[in-house]
């Protein structure tokens, strides 16, 4: 039996520590195998002929089966549990991005990759309610930023050993190595993630749900939060979707490792996410999301340069801002919804995928009408609304203590 009287989860603890270090590995995991295609979409495109648009289907499929079994998956987790679900989702989508490496045809791929969105469902929602539910409220910050750090380090990861590999060997066995990684991190996540304290399992189900979309649907910050959730993670895959044909064709020609290299600056997400994080718990997320958004903006203009330099830096910028402004509103999430935790970080995370799986799709039509420009001209409006959104929510009240 869960003791609800339990204390939650303390800063310097070392049931903080072992947390920390699974939810880091369950973020490395999530972003590597479900981003490890991106760059290998221009080889795609070669060698089984397919535009731009087409290719990124290998991306879109799987966010978007993702973005629908996230709502299931917040309904299974309130009666089987957070961690079982959470290690199941790991293994599979794991075992899922291994048998991609046999794939015989494209619609073949597809269908793998479709199944690993499915199975992922039941990690991101749910590590973000374990924590909202585990971690004492001055900490949740740092915690989702650690989360989200682990995400981004999983993103660049995945796509520099699918860069590189494809580059010297194939984008088979690339995708065989990033399989075996997220073996790995499943098994240390489960060794690592303190049982729950503070879940207790509830007898609703599925008819539960429409009461629960009610509740946060009818929220005066929870729909905004997940508007601001699809314009951003919609703007950040096509960046990084359509950067890579930029960068392989003239007057550039890089090749497929140095273009895969960009990937790095996902390594200032570690710090930015953390770094939010930090500023949203001491001077408030409302505060704090606004600038993270201007920030992206900024970076994306930057690209727009024919200079290689400043367009390196534009990604960088950018980078840096997604990072910073999805840890602080997603820990915002945590904290406003009251109850039902899982659903609000399922609902956030649905509308974060379908914008990835929408505007990434949207996007490679209008590289292929206005190439760069147009890809850009398409985000500063999906940013330039965020922005909007960001401010709307700083004259947000909050609920209570619990969400300052």
């Amino acid at each position: 039996m869960l003791v609800a009287a339990a204390p939650r989860i303390a800063l310097g603890s070392p049931e903080f520590k072992r947390s920390n270090r699974a939810m880091f590995f369950g973020g490395f995991s999530a972003f590597a195998l479900l981003y490890c295609v991106q760059p290998l979409m221009p080889l795609l495109s070669h060698e089984f002929t397919l535009s731009a648009a087409q290719s990124s289907m290998v991306l879109s499929i799987s966010t978007g089966a993702l973005a629908l079994s996230l709502l299931a998956s917040s309904a299974v987790s309130e009666r089987l549990g957070r961690k079982p679900l959470m290690v199941a989702a790991m293994a599979i989508a794991a075992v899922m991005t291994l048998l991609c490496a046999f794939a015989h045809n494209y619609p073949q791929l597809l269908a793998m990759r479709a199944l690993l969105g499915v199975a992922l469902g039941g990690m991101p929602a749910i590590a973000m309610a374990y924590l909202g539910e585990e971690i004492e409220p001055r900490s949740l910050g740092l915690s989702m930023g650690l989360y989200i750090s682990g995400s981004a380090f999983g993103g660049m990861a995945g796509r520099v050993i699918t860069s590189v590999l494809s580059d010297h060997f194939s984008w088979r066995l690339a995708l065989a190595m990033v399989g075996v990684a997220g073996i790995g991190a499943a098994i240390e996540f489960w060794r690592s993630l303190p049982e729950s304290r503070h879940f207790a399992p509830a007898h609703g189900g599925w008819r539960a749900l429409p009461a629960g979309f009610r509740l946060h649907l009818s929220d005066a910050g929870l729909p905004w939060l997940f508007v601001l959730a699809f314009l951003l993670m919609g703007a950040f895959v096509s960046l990084y979707n359509y950067i890579a044909y930029r960068l392989l064709g003239g007057p550039f020609s890089l090749s497929q490792s140095v273009v895969g290299a960009v990937s790095f600056f996902y390594l200032l997400g570690i710090y930015s996410s953390v770094w939010a994080g930090k500023l949203a718990d001491r001077y408030g997320r409302r505060n704090v999301l606004w600038l993270m958004a201007l920030i992206m903006l900024g970076g994306l203009l930057l690209t727009l340069s024919n200079w290689l330099p400043l367009i390196l830096a534009g990604v960088a910028v950018f980078t840096y801002g997604f990072f910073a402004t999805h840890s602080v509103a997603s820990s915002w999430v945590g904290r406003r919804a009251l109850s039902n935790k899982a659903l609000a970080s399922a609902l956030y995370l649905f509308f974060y995928y379908l914008g990835s799986s929408v505007i990434g799709s949207a996007t490679g039509i209008m590289w292929g009408r206005a190439a760069w420009p147009g890809v850009v001209a398409v985000l500063a409006c999906a940013l330039g609304l965020a922005l909007l959104v960001a401010l709307r929510l700083r004259t947000l009240a909050p609920l209570g203590q619990a969400e300052k």
